[in-house]
């Protein structure tokens, strides 16, 4: 049984390596082959940078199908026993938040019965709300660099995960990408394990982290 996309590394007979990303079945992603041979291989870049942006890629298609699976998660949800409430929390990435939060809710319509749903977005990404305990942030990287974090504007889109790792991490942001895959995974759960704990709920600058923490108050509260 496939288990889902990936990317494979092919060889060629005269010995280039070209990765190929391929769909749950096992078959080649036609658009993404075009774009990997057309707009990065034809750049001359590496097969690890082609890889790289493969695993981009493959990464939007799998977000894709989460949501795909979202409304029978919703409706299965809704007919469990003893389910009290569901929390979705998705980044926004570069989405316009009230549209994107519609769409969500709207999800909820073909439930019967309906779920007790909480909805909360991360503006633009996860790291917003490690960024917006700067007293957590620091006790947890105690070296991170100052200049760097006063120039951030909390919950703004500019890039935020790249923000944090430009602040705490030896040679920025630009050194994971230079890695790949799996470094910005890892250094991404790394922060959540020494920065989270640190937080403080009363605290936090992110007006997304406040909305989602009173909203599992007042689910708490009903």
């Amino acid at each position: 049984m496939p288990s889902g996309y990936r990317v494979k590394t092919v060889v060629r007979t005269s010995g280039e390596r070209l990765p190929v990303l391929l769909d749950r079945d096992g078959q080649p992603m036609f658009a993404s082959t075009v774009f990997a041979l057309t707009e990065v291989r034809g750049r001359n870049l590496a097969a690890n940078t082609i890889g790289i942006v493969l695993r981009s890629v493959m990464a939007f298609h799998l977000f894709l199908a989460l949501l795909d699976q979202l409304p029978k998660l919703l409706a299965g949800y809704g007919k469990t026993p003893g389910m009290d409430a569901v929390v979705v929390v998705l980044d926004s990435d570069r989405r316009d938040c009230k549209a994107f939060l519609g769409e969500l809710k709207a999800l909820l319509q073909n439930c019967r019965p309906v779920p007790n749903t909480l909805f909360r977005l991360a503006i633009e990404e996860m790291e917003a709300w490690f960024l917006g305990d700067r007293q957590a942030l620091l006790a947890a990287y105690p070296r991170a660099k100052r200049d760097v974090l006063s120039r951030y504007q909390q919950d703004s889109v500019c890039g935020t995960w790249e923000m944090l790792a430009d602040a705490v991490y030896p040679g920025g942001s630009a050194a994971i990408r230079k890695a790949g895959w799996p470094l910005p995974g890892q250094i991404k759960h790394e922060w959540a394990e020494r920065i989270g704990p640190r937080m403080c709920t009363e605290d936090n600058q992110s007006p997304s982290f406040c909305k989602f923490r009173d909203g599992l108050r007042r689910l708490v509260a009903t």
